[in-house]
């Protein structure tokens, strides 16, 4: 029997802008249950969550800072006491019923602890919200080729980007639209608050995996991601942040003592390959960066 709880859904906002407002008029269609929105903000200064609020549509839960993506979201679901919880970027478009698809498509996989709808671009475009977890060979390819080679084998595999989508397990869930258990949340800790952002989804849907639960693809449920404000904003912000998390990822993934030598070597790697987006985003004078995720 499905709990009848509000549905807590939390964003992570940061000067969200006019995307907020889209944010919540399309959640009014999402589903037909009953649900809350709680803003934990990082700073806004725009005053869009201060004006969300005071709609009454939304709660603002100022996190007293840039605290992070992870860190905030945990601080946003503290408390809540549903059987799912919802985690989206406040630049997320909702599509008529997808919120109750991804709670239909929960009830065929009772094992799980995460699930994530199929995403696509704002002008339509399939954006690979569901892959693999990043082996040795997947991930550095993809890590070292991705950004100028994009249809290289290791970033297509990672990404999984041939074939239809299809409902079932995989190794990790875009953290853009996330549907939680929200007992296997908090067993597992939340969001590591050490990833500032970045990566905290991959390690999350890793640990939940780890810990016996089932992270589950739900491509019948559909969202769009306008994306790419943050980017525009501060550019080299983000990608500086990409980069340090992806080498915190690789180097607690690969921590054996013998390993070494891996580490040091995914390190100078990503190194290098930030230093050439930063060429790449001077010699375009600012143009906004290819997503490197």
């Amino acid at each position: 029997m499905m709990d009848e709880t509000a549905l807590r859904v939390v964003t992570v906002t940061y000067s969200p802008g006019e995307t907020l407002a889209t944010f919540l008029d399309t959640l009014e269609t999402a589903t037909g249950r009953p649900y809350q929105v709680i803003m934990a903000d990082n700073g806004s200064t725009d005053g869009a969550p201060e004006a969300a609020d005071a709609s009454g549509r939304a709660r603002l839960l100022p996190t007293g800072g840039n605290v992070g993506y992870g860190s905030a979201a945990n601080r946003g679901l503290s408390g809540a006491d549903g059987l799912w919880v919802i985690v989206a970027n406040p630049d997320i478009e909702w599509t008529p019923g997808c919120i109750d698809e991804l709670l239909e498509t929960a009830q065929r996989w009772p094992n799980a602890g995460a699930l994530g709808p199929l995403i696509v671009t704002i002008d339509g475009h399939l954006y690979p919200s569901s892959r693999s977890l990043p082996s040795l060979g997947r991930g550095v390819g993809h890590a070292l080729c991705g950004w100028w080679w994009p249809s290289n084998p290791w970033t297509r595999s990672y990404r999984r980007e041939t074939g239809e989508p299809s409902e079932g397990r995989t190794g990790w869930l875009s953290g853009s639209c996330l549907l939680l258990r929200r007992e296997a949340f908090e067993a597992i800790g939340g969001f590591d608050e050490s990833y500032f952002m970045f990566f905290e989804d991959v390690d999350l849907c890793e640990r939940l995996g780890r810990a016996g639960w089932d992270v589950v693809y739900a491509p019948t449920a559909l969202v769009r991601h306008v994306g790419g404000h943050s980017w525009r904003d501060q550019p080299a912000i983000m990608i500086k942040a990409h980069h340090a998390s992806a080498i915190r990822y690789l180097n607690r993934r690969y921590a054996a003592p013998w390993q070494l030598p891996l580490r040091l070597a995914l390190t100078v790697g990503l190194g290098a390959r930030y230093l050439a987006s930063k060429l790449v985003a001077r010699i375009g004078h600012g143009a906004s960066p290819t997503r490197v995720a």
